[in-house]
């Protein structure tokens, strides 16, 4: 389902990374801060330009050249929810979609709304609503559009564990049934664990070891990466 060859130029590495992710496959990117992990993602959903390579979602082609960000079908989501205040939650939530009332649209928002637990905020400014409100606000705009390729770049970082918890299984849970696919970044090792089965290890732009969460914690490939799968 997507096959990408990303190279981009980073002012103490380049990063080089191949990425073959097959049709409702969970995919997790591991590796310290800075390793271009993040760099990854943001070329995918079209937020920069690589400098050379290629990235084929599908039979849709979004690099070369660079297809526009709303002709792109997934989605993305990071650490911050990027919501807009003005608009109340209803209408973050509904932001992109273009009718409400065809294929299902008005059903599904109102199973994100109910399993999300956004009822009592709904009609409330997205600028007013606590912080875990807002991720599962975020939750729920990424979902509305049904994409089929779920980006997420360390989306519940500074969230405690319960809720962390519960939005995962949620994800999971319509991810299985809608059967998208899911790329992960974290260096977390138990939250990426939590969501994908099958790791990439980016250190300084490069891909240093692919497999199983277990074949990576049984035989890390250097001194970093079993330095951040050690226990915390």
């Amino acid at each position: 389902m997507l096959d990408a060859h990303i190279v981009k130029a980073r002012p103490q590495f380049t990063v080089d990374v191949r990425i073959r992710l097959a049709r409702g496959e969970r995919l997790a990117i591991f590796g310290a801060s800075g390793a271009g992990k993040s760099t990854v993602l943001s070329c995918i959903a079209g937020l920069e330009v690589p400098d050379s390579g290629a990235i084929r979602l599908g039979n849709l082609v979004l690099f070369p050249p660079s297809l526009a960000l709303h002709r792109r079908p997934l989605a993305y989501m990071t650490q911050r929810d990027l919501l807009f205040p003005h608009l109340s939650v209803a209408e973050n939530v509904r932001f992109g979609l273009r009718d409400l009332h065809t294929g299902g649209n008005a059903v599904w928002i109102d199973e994100l709304r109910e399993r999300l637990r956004l009822g009592p905020v709904w009609e409330s400014s997205a600028g007013k609503v606590s912080g875990g409100q807002a991720r599962r606000v975020a939750m729920a705009r990424m979902l509305a559009r049904r994409p089929s390729l779920v980006l997420l770049d360390e989306p519940f970082a500074s969230l405690d564990r319960p809720l962390i918890g519960e939005l995962t299984q949620a994800l999971l849970e319509w991810q299985r049934r809608l059967g998208f696919s899911i790329i992960a970044v974290d260096h977390r090792s138990d939250i990426l664990q939590a969501v994908c089965p099958r790791v990439i290890v980016i250190e300084h732009g490069s891909v240093v070891q692919e497999g199983d969460w277990n074949e990576i914690s049984s035989s890390p490939a250097t001194p970093l990466v079993e330095r951040l799968l050690a226990p915390h």
